[in-house]
């Protein structure tokens, strides 16, 4: 095998890691073992007997060209490292994939290094008890990349001003088949309930119908690898807009593999309890049940740094930076946005006050902001996302969601 060296020449430092067809057996070392640990290491995640998929982590190694084939394909990427989620800011990650089917290597697509999702300050813990008992210092990833059946993968990483952080490692993620669970697949469709307050939730004039939900069980989370326990927050008054920065050319079909993969990466290569967004949709409008605690209930999620309380995040599944998002998929948001925000009587077409909980945020934490009761992702951050084929959508979006309220 030859393995090319000029795209080092007249380049900063660089990490780069190719793994290709053949080459190098990688041991399997479980996670617990990784996250007691001070480096990662490369660890051929194994899928539970319910099919539930594996991460494989293979590290990104200062200087080194380092060449080797995984020990299972993989659908979804990312890179992490050890340290604060900015560690990278500044500098760049940039990776290209082998297609697993016709042995056609990509493009090379550059990841989004700033931890735009994620959880505010101790608001989350690590994956699993075993992590969290090791004391696992705070850990970053770029963006997740979908990339559909894969076999092969090269990484490039430029450090920031800050040099490149410790622990760097690229993470391929298989989603698996899914877990089989005996619990329901779908909520079903209902109309506005009428009737006194119960569990602090208002059910009055200005509730909306409920849309079908695909549960955890339809979509196939394996529920063993989150955290056992749930986090709420309060009444939930902004729904927060955002893309999932994946493939927007996918069958409706395979949208629950998509949410496979970004679960276990939120979880086993962010480190966070639970997937990020409280709720998902697909490209035909379907929504998906996200972070489990209950549809009905104020799940504290990990999708928006430093407004996470009080707010819930709805996912478009796909990227929305030029693509025109469907029709179905809008009324899909505008549909459960309305839902959850009627269940505290929240006018979808409103606004309200939040105050933040980040300095990572546009708004430094303890200051108060103005949003509209649904907003984008950037309304509150530093980021493209929704996207700018999906942002402009919002006012027709927030106008709908209104009208399901009976606004």
């Amino acid at each position: 095998m030859r393995i090319s060296l000029r795209a080092l020449r007249g380049r900063p430092p660089v990490v780069l890691l190719a793994v290709l067809a053949a080459v190098l057996t990688l041991p399997s070392i479980p996670a617990e073992a990784r996250a007691g640990a001070g480096a990662p290491v490369a660890r051929p995640g194994a899928p539970g007997p319910a099919g539930g998929g594996s991460v494989t982590s293979l590290p990104l190694t200062g200087g080194r060209l380092l060449a080797g084939r995984t020990a299972r394909r993989f659908d979804l990427l990312g890179v992490g490292w050890d340290g604060p989620a900015r560690a990278l800011a500044g500098g760049t990650v940039k990776v290209r994939t082998r297609d697993a089917a016709t042995g056609v290597w990509s493009g090379w697509h550059e990841l989004e290094t700033d931890g735009e999702d994620g959880p505010d300050a101790g608001a989350d813990t690590a994956a699993t008890t075993a992590v969290t008992a090791a004391g696992r210092a705070p850990r970053g990833a770029t963006a997740p990349l979908w990339t559909g059946p894969s076999d092969g993968v090269a990484v490039e990483v430029t450090p920031g001003p800050a040099g490149p952080p410790p622990g760097l490692r690229v993470e391929l993620v298989d989603p698996g088949e899914g877990v089989r669970s005996a619990g329901a697949r779908t909520v079903p469709a209902e109309p506005p309930a009428a009737g006194p307050a119960d569990g602090g939730r208002r059910t009055g004039h200005h509730q909306a119908p409920r849309p079908e939900i695909v549960t955890r069980a339809g979509w196939g989370a394996d529920e063993s690898i989150r955290e056992p326990d749930f986090v709420y927050t309060g009444p939930v008054r902004v729904v927060f807009v955002h893309h999932t920065a994946t493939t927007t050319e996918y069958a409706c079909s395979d949208a629950p593999r998509v949410i496979r993969a970004i679960y276990q990466y939120h979880v086993q290569s962010n480190g966070w309890r639970d997937i990020g967004y409280n709720f998902l949709v697909d490209r035909c409008g379907t929504v998906y049940e996200g972070r489990a605690g209950g549809t009905d209930l104020p799940v504290h999620g990990a999708h928006t740094l430093g407004f996470n309380t009080d707010s819930a995040g709805v996912a478009a599944i796909g990227t929305f930076v030029t693509d025109v998002p469907p029709a179905d998929l809008l009324t899909g948001v505008a549909r459960i946005a309305a839902w959850k925000l009627g269940l505290t009587d929240q006018d979808a077409a409103g606004s309200t006050r939040m105050v933040s909980g980040s300095d990572g945020s546009l708004y430094p934490a303890g200051t108060g902001a103005d949003f509209q009761a649904v907003s984008g992702h950037r309304d509150a951050f530093n980021t493209e996302c929704p996207g700018d084929a999906l942002y402009p959508r919002l006012p027709e979006l927030r106008t709908e969601a209104a009208r399901l309220q009976g606004r």
